[in-house]
């Protein structure tokens, strides 16, 4: 993907003065800033969201183990003699 921008760069850039480091870094910048941007905003609620679900999802084997082991358990009577 860097290779395209070089390359959109070096094409869209003026035929007057040649393309310098400095451009090829402001322009990373600027698009990686905006992609960064994108990528934390919906951050937030996508890691509350999976929180919630694997919280329901253990309480939910927790129970259904508990009731399965419960159904298999024997009955032990202890009496005195």
């Amino acid at each position: 993907m860097t290779i395209r921008l070089v390359r959109h760069l070096l094409l869209a850039s003026d035929a007057s003065r040649p393309v310098t480091l400095s451009d090829v870094e402001d322009k990373l910048r600027e698009v990686g800033g905006s992609a960064e941007s994108l990528v934390k905003a919906p951050a937030q609620p996508v890691i509350g969201i999976a929180v919630v679900a694997g919280a329901a999802a253990l309480a939910a084997v927790y129970l259904l183990g508990r009731r399965r082991g419960r159904r298999r358990a024997s009955v032990l009577e202890i009496r005195r003699v």
